[in-house]
């Protein structure tokens, strides 16, 4: 749902995302999930530094329609999970603050405002904008585009709409019971079969659970686009079992999906704990000293779930299903 406005000689984009505001706000706060939907549609970005902090900053490519383009943004004030403020510039390959590519004269940098509210699991997003330190002239470009960056903001929210979808989906653990149990967290970028064949052949392993379940098997929700055949035949879901009883648990996480894997991101020792206290004491000791990616909070799906990477660099995910 999105209402656009421009009021007050100020740009204002109004939208609501059916997520809690904490997942929402990751989406900004985190480099793999802001490159997966931030830019114009049918620009991938590419981050190049990321410091998301008062005083630091993102400097990023996207690269499309047969462009390559760098920019540049500046953060400002930030309250986790309430506000973040922050000066967008385009740039130079080298994070100098340029000329914005386009034959209207625009300012160099753009203060934003984004605010988030939750009522009910639903988040409001609103995001103002204005000019910073503009000549006349680039005020008057500004306000003479306004139209075509409220379309631009709105495509990319709705890039946004679909990384948040996507995820709840592959987060959501296919396990019925609460039985406590330790598993590692694969992600493969499209080779989640092909490595479970593998593994299974060397240690002698059974598919367990779920065993291999697809994409095309999970009714995703009404607002994504089609996936694609290659696509719906991805592993959303695999469970593996190995040696002395552990569990392998994996996920295909494809580009094509909005997904940005990368190595250091790619594995998660998952613990399933057996009831909802024990899971917060486990966060909360396990993540003292570390950066917590996603707070422990309880999800739409059904379950109790944080993630964190501890002080010594190791991933955690903390899963408590709550409901069947």
């Amino acid at each position: 749902m999105s209402n656009t406005t421009a009021k007050n000689e100020e740009l204002k984009i109004v939208r609501e995302f059916k997520a809690p505001k904490t997942l929402v706000f990751q989406a900004f706060s985190s480099a793999g999930a802001f490159a997966a939907w931030w830019g114009p549609v049918g620009m991938p970005v590419t981050i190049k530094h990321f410091d998301f902090q008062k005083g630091g900053r993102l400097h990023y490519k996207m690269e499309g329609h047969g462009q390559t383009m760098w920019g540049l943004i500046n953060y400002g004030n930030i309250k986790s999970p309430d506000l973040i403020e922050f000066v967008n510039s385009f740039s130079d390959e080298e994070g100098n603050i340029c000329k914005p590519p386009f034959p209207v004269e625009l300012p160099f940098e753009i203060f934003y405002q984004m605010t988030l509210i939750e009522n009910n699991g639903i988040t409001t997003l609103t995001l103002l904008g204005h000019p910073m330190n503009a000549t006349p002239g680039q005020e008057a470009g500004y306000h003479s585009i306004m139209t075509s960056m409220e379309e631009g903001f709105n495509g990319t929210f709705n890039q946004l709409e679909h990384y948040l979808s996507t995820q709840f989906k592959i987060r959501k653990q296919l396990k019925v019971d609460n039985m406590p149990r330790v598993t590692t967290y694969l992600n493969f970028p499209g080779k989640t079969e092909e490595a479970f064949n593998f593994y299974k052949k060397v240690f002698h392993g059974e598919f367990t659970g779920v065993g291999l379940k697809r994409f095309g098997d999970i009714k995703m929700p009404p607002e994504m686009p089609p996936m694609s055949d290659a696509d719906k035949k991805l592993i959303i879901h695999a469970e593996l079992t190995i040696m002395a009883g552990h569990v392998l648990m994996a996920t295909d996480s494809p580009e094509s999906m909005g997904f940005n894997m990368q190595f250091g991101n790619n594995m998660h020792i998952n613990l399933e704990p057996e009831s909802k206290e024990e899971t917060k004491r486990l966060f909360d000791a396990l993540s003292e000293g570390g950066n917590i990616t996603m707070p422990l909070e309880d999800m739409f799906w059904g379950a109790y779930f944080g993630s964190f990477t501890d002080k010594y660099g190791i991933n955690w995910m903390l899963n408590f299903q709550t409901a069947g």
